[in-house]
């Protein structure tokens, strides 16, 4: 995952300065056919490249919309893709349109036009390292995952298509997606108890000695400092 951060400060939505407890994590694409991340992020931080027509959402109402997404998934100026966090994550977004403002984390993959296998396989890659992230850092898991077109049929999202007007089209699903977050966090768990071994054990030598008394004199030095499982080994 490439995580970058631009919060949106200028955005109505960050001055409110509202807070969440994250339960869950909206996916949502932006419906319009431009890959590129300088869209909505700005401004211009040396990779994002320049907005010409300062259409971004760090404005106070963009286009007058009350919106704003904890991240966005797209292009940077040079092609390739990376995340950028807009709100901190535990703050209130304004992107569900209703109740999941709440309680779920949002973001938006910048959409093309639905026909790149090359785009489409990086930005559903980036998606679900970020949502791995997330489950991570806050206690959740794959379970916790929908798209703003499921939290429509909940009854806590607007009625929106996303993303399952695109997703489909390249042979993949809500559910294959929370599969493939639920692949990354079991991979990194088991990752995390290799390394972790608690029964290996690893021990310090703090000298060697040809003569034995000088080994005994440093080994009642070091009892008396209070290491009192301290030994002697001869080789």
């Amino acid at each position: 995952m490439n995580l970058r951060k631009l919060i949106l400060t200028e955005n109505a939505c960050y001055k409110a300065g509202g807070k969440i407890v994250p339960k869950g994590i909206m996916v949502h694409s932006t419906g319009a056919n431009n890959p590129f991340l300088k869209r909505y992020v700005g401004p211009d931080d040396g990779l994002l490249g320049k907005n010409l027509y300062g259409n971004h959402w760090n404005k106070d109402k963009p286009e007058g919309r009350s919106v704003c997404v904890h991240a966005f998934i797209g292009k940077l100026a040079d092609g390739s893709i990376a995340t950028y966090q807009t709100l901190p994550w535990n703050h209130r977004g304004w992107h569900a349109g209703d109740s999941a403002n709440d309680t779920h984390i949002g973001f938006e993959i910048c959409e093309d036009n639905l026909s790149d296998p090359s785009y489409f396989a990086a930005v559903y890659k980036e998606a679900a390292e970020l949502c791995a992230f997330l489950c991570r850092s806050y206690g959740l898991t794959e379970k916790n995952i929908i798209c703003h077109s499921e939290g429509y049929k909940l009854g806590i999202a607007s009625n929106h298509g996303d993303v399952m007007h695109w997703f489909p089209k390249h042979g993949k699903s809500m559910d294959s997606f929370r599969a493939e977050v639920g692949r990354l966090l079991k991979a990194q768990a088991s990752e995390t108890s290799q390394t972790a071994d608690p029964k290996k054990l690893y021990r310090v030598q703090v000298g060697a000695y040809s003569v034995k008394a000088n080994a005994e004199a440093m080994l009642a030095k070091v009892k008396a400092a209070g290491f009192n499982d301290a030994f002697i080994k001869s080789e």
